[in-house]
């Protein structure tokens, strides 16, 4: 088993070496004087988002934990992306994958993982994932691997090529190279943790600020430091938002978190596309809005200086949902009030 371990690793590590840093690309907005913009793009990764390397960490660490030997079917709880991104490395190291999913997955993440080989389980709900997860792993006698439990610790977060040092590293000959506030989105909480502890451990005088969407229990829980919270209706912003706090959510990293509408998360890609010429999934929606909003308060305040956010995934998985104006106006909402605070920044 140690032999097979070991090229297993192997084969992973050298994916690695084969793929280049994502891009940091900086946003031109004229009405931002001495406020710079960057968007860390994860949606270059092979399988397309920030969840390859999410992935990554979380079969490097159940090999290394001696989880998974070639015999083992991987089970993940995921609406999409990171089961895409478990689909490609198990295809890479030979062994079988499932993905415990709700009906409503976008049709082009199924596709996706399936074309790497892995297997869709369904569920009615985003609530029923976890239950079915650990059942099914047993009744396959395979390994569950958790995300929302390991992707804190999966990652080191003190270096070794993580996000938060390819960010800083990035920004290094940028004229406010030390972000005054990087704003991400929370799924599992694992990369906000890296992040905050990343920010702590260089010493960082940069500001964490963590955006949820609605229907989320992350931002109660933070603002009332209630691990009790729970919401009903499930997250309409594919990717991020849980029913629940989840073990990998790091709060005490976190300097302040922001909920934004997901009609305003909408409204932001559709804003950016027109900046940047791409579309984008509606989590990058939520970073934008929180990044746009903190450089509001920047410019009202007199101050400058560097936002750093992400781009999580592509729009074009998205298409016939949140760039489908009638799937938006019945499942979101209006955009055009956000659409029109928007235009004060172009």
């Amino acid at each position: 088993m140690k032999t097979w371990c070991t090229e297993a690793v192997n084969k992973i590590t050298a994916d690695i070496q084969r793929s280049a840093d994502t891009h940091l690309i900086k946003l031109s907005l004229p009405a931002l004087t001495g406020i710079d913009i960057y968007l860390k793009d994860e949606s270059t990764h092979p399988t397309g988002s920030l969840k390859h390397r999410l992935a990554r960490s979380l079969f490097l660490y159940a090999l290394c934990n001696g989880k998974i030997d070639d015999s083992t079917t991987i089970v993940e709880a995921s609406s999409g992306s990171t089961a895409v991104s478990e689909a490609y490395f198990a295809r890479m190291i030979g062994i079988p994958f499932i993905a415990v999913m709700p009906k409503s997955t976008a049709k082009s993440k199924i596709k996706q993982i399936e074309f790497y080989g892995g297997q869709c389980h369904f569920v009615d709900c985003p609530s029923q994932m976890h239950d079915a997860s650990v059942e099914l792993a047993k009744a396959v006698d395979g390994y569950f691997m958790d995300q929302f439990t390991y992707a804190e610790r999966a990652t080191d977060w003190r270096g070794n090529n993580n996000i938060a040092e390819s960010i800083f590293q990035q920004m290094s000959l940028e004229p406010h190279s030390i972000p005054s506030t990087i704003v991400m989105s929370a799924g599992t909480g694992g990369t906000s943790a890296t992040l905050g502890r990343y920010i702590r451990y260089k010493g960082y005088h940069t500001q964490l600020l963590v955006v949820d969407p609605e229907n989320s229990a992350f931002y109660p829980h933070f603002k009332k430091q209630n691990e009790a919270t729970r919401v009903i209706s499930a997250s309409r912003i594919e990717g991020i938002g849980r029913p629940q706090v989840e073990a990998s959510f790091q709060p005490d990293v976190i300097d302040d978190m922001l909920q934004v509408p997901d009609s305003a998360s909408i409204a932001a890609i559709l804003w950016l596309e027109k900046i940047i010429g791409r579309k984008t999934g509606a989590s990058t929606g939520t970073n934008i809005w929180g990044a746009l909003q903190t450089a509001r308060q920047m410019k009202q305040s007199g101050t400058t200086g560097s936002i750093v956010t992400l781009i999580c995934d592509s729009g074009e998985r998205y298409l016939d949902t949140y760039y489908n104006p009638a799937w938006v106006k019945q499942h979101i909402g209006d955009t055009q009030p956000y659409l029109k605070q928007l235009q004060q920044f172009n």
